[in-house]
């Protein structure tokens, strides 16, 4: 029996592939294909095309593990970074056909714990806002990549301290924070994992076997690919991007037969195999225009190419007369498109294992115009020509610019003066740190040497195991700041472009203190006609107290130094003469004054 059911399925795929090669509009494609991983110098892709409810040509070309010569295939896994999107949506499309919840609905109602950054947008946004990327805020994107977290609760505490940029429904703007909300609404109302959700509503019933939705699940699989970069015109391996707590925007990792069985359902009314995986009324919602991307009309170049909308996951736009709908991915070392056009029951995945790589949309384009039956167009030969011509131009321009350098310009303090730690409520915490002299900004998964450039503002430089990359300058500035008394206090760093410059405010290092070392500081001193009383309270913290102000917990920093708790800039240091404090040194923004104790 057993033997059957292998000769039967290796039949069967024999019996595909000879149908795929027999098929007039593949003659010559894979030469094609091949040219365009040539050209782009791309490790690998793998590409597979689906029509009604057949996968139709399915194939890997190149080396999904470049340094060992390790082949792709059509079974090889790649991450599909935002590709993700869609399926995130979708667990809310099946969740409003259960009378879960309503697309109309705040998010707020399921995420009690959501607070935006003003009362508009507390008032306004609903989960359909965030499904189409109309919520008026930016990307922020920063705040969960370089400041990476398991928790997502974290994630949605940070989403009160982002600032928008317009009014809600105002504007279309792409935000990863809102379909990590999403996958949050999922957990809530059904008590599982957004991981758990994808796999059990969308990966089990779609065969989808050995996708999964994160780096350690991909690591333990066969048949993996290795993320590049193209470096110098040489390919060069990157590691693998642990998305962790934005899983939901963008963590899945598949294959191309298996994202095959992702489209038909698309392109079927919601069917896989004669059952319902989506419901019908989400899938044609799902793929309709939500909000406007970007207006105008065709251009001179492209003049059957128009239209850029968005639906529930999906980018909308007219392809030489055809209804596509397709969303893009990116992340560290991989790139890809999962596209279809539902008129004419056709899908089309390319997924590449180049970092940031154009191949997807080149590899989509040339087999969309055979499957659709339009005239042939030179994709890759005409995007090579418009990048070449723009690196040449960008040369030239590079070679005329000037800097806005201010030459023999020095910090105002010394390095030890701007060490610390940094906070942002909205990102997250980094230190600096001084070196031989030299300032090192170390993130959760990055270290940077701070280059001074002028007065107090440095270049950050990326430090790699072999040494500092001189040639991995930033745009980035970071912009030290000081409060009246002349004390770093703050560094602004412009990492989100459509608002204001991102300020981190530099937190005191608070040490532990046995209340018994406390002792010698309590007492009563006095400042002119004021009197100050110190004292401790239980627990061992140690407070000060002013008629008619309210009282004020002091954080330990140092010997005989503290911070006023919530007052930035605000010290108090202690003369201590034989054991025991003889005066109390306030310094503050606007002066230093001394109380002394009282005899």
């Amino acid at each position: 029996m057993k033997k059957t059911l292998l000769f039967s399925f290796l039949f069967f795929v024999a019996f595909q592939l000879l149908a795929q090669d027999k098929d007039p509009r593949w003659q010559g494609l894979d030469e094609e294909l091949n040219e365009i991983l040539e050209t782009w110098q791309a490790a690998s892709f793998a590409v597979a095309v689906v029509e009604k409810d057949k996968v139709v040509y399915a194939k890997g070309f190149g080396y999904a593990d470049y340094e060992n010569k390790v082949k792709a295939d059509e079974h090889t896994l790649y991450a599909i970074g935002s590709c993700s999107k869609a399926f995130t949506s979708s667990l809310l499309g099946l969740l409003r056909a259960d009378g879960k919840l309503d697309f109309d609905d705040s998010p707020r109602e399921y995420i009690p714990e959501l607070s935006f950054y003003n009362s508009e947008l507390n008032d306004l946004v609903t989960i359909k806002d965030m499904m189409s990327h109309r919520t008026g805020l930016p990307r922020h994107d920063l705040a969960w990549y370089l400041f990476p977290t398991d928790s997502k609760d974290t994630l949605i505490q940070r989403i009160a301290h982002q600032e928008p940029f317009t009014g809600v429904r105002e504007q279309w703007y792409y935000n990863n924070f809102m379909f990590m909300a999403q996958g949050v609404i999922a957990e809530k109302l059904t008590g599982k994992s957004w991981g758990d959700n994808i796999k059990e509503k969308l990966f089990a019933p779609l065969g989808m076997t050995r996708s999964n939705v994160s780096i350690p699940e991909l690591e333990k699989s066969e048949n993996v690919a290795k993320g590049y970069q193209l470096s110098d015109d040489k390919i060069e391996a990157m590691d693998y991007y642990r998305i962790r707590a934005m899983g939901p925007a963008g963590s899945i990792n598949s294959s191309v037969t298996e994202m095959a069985n992702w489209m038909i359902p698309w392109i079927n009314g919601g069917k896989f195999k004669g059952k319902d995986v989506l419901p019908a009324d989400y899938v044609q919602e799902a793929m309709s225009s939500q909000m406007i991307v970007a207006g105008g009309t065709p251009g001179a170049e492209y003049p059957d190419l128009h239209m850029a909308n968005y639906g529930y996951g999906w980018f909308l736009s007219s392809y030489r007369g055809h209804y596509r709908v397709e969303h893009g991915g990116n992340i560290d070392g991989f790139s890809a498109n999962t596209c279809f056009f539902p008129s004419d029951s056709v899908g089309i995945v390319v997924l590449v294992n180049q970092n940031g790589s154009v191949v997807p949309s080149m590899v989509r384009n040339t087999i969309a115009d055979r499957v659709l039956g339009l005239p042939k167009r030179e994709w890759s030969k005409e995007r090579k020509e418009r990048a070449d011509e723009a690196a040449k131009t960008q040369e030239e321009a590079a070679s005329v610019a000037t800097s806005n350098q201010k030459k023999g310009t020095k910090p105002s303090h010394t390095a030890n003066a701007f060490a610390g730690k940094y906070d942002h409520p909205g990102y997250g915490t980094f230190r600096v740190r001084v070196k031989a002299d030299s300032l090192f900004a170390i993130l959760p998964l990055q270290k940077l040497w701070l280059k001074h450039y002028h007065y107090n503002i440095f270049q950050p430089f990326s430090v790699e195991e072999d040494g500092i990359d001189e040639e991995s300058e930033s745009p980035l500035r970071f912009n030290f700041a000081t409060n009246d008394v002349g004390d770093i206090t703050s560094v602004s760093i412009k990492i989100e472009p459509m608002v204001d410059a991102i300020s981190f405010q530099k937190i005191p290092d608070i040490i532990a203190v046995e209340e018994s070392a406390l002792e010698p500081y309590v007492g009563e001193y006095t400042l002119g006609p004021q009197e100050i009383k110190i004292y401790t309270k239980a627990g061992g913290t140690l407070h000060l107290f002013i008629a008619g102000q309210p009282e004020y917990e002091l954080q330990a920093l140092g010997q005989d130094k503290f911070s006023i708790k919530g007052l930035n800039g605000y010290v108090v240091e202690f003369v201590i003469s034989e054991d025991k404090a003889k005066e109390a040194i306030l310094r503050q923004p606007n002066g230093t004054f001394t109380a002394k104790r009282k005899q």
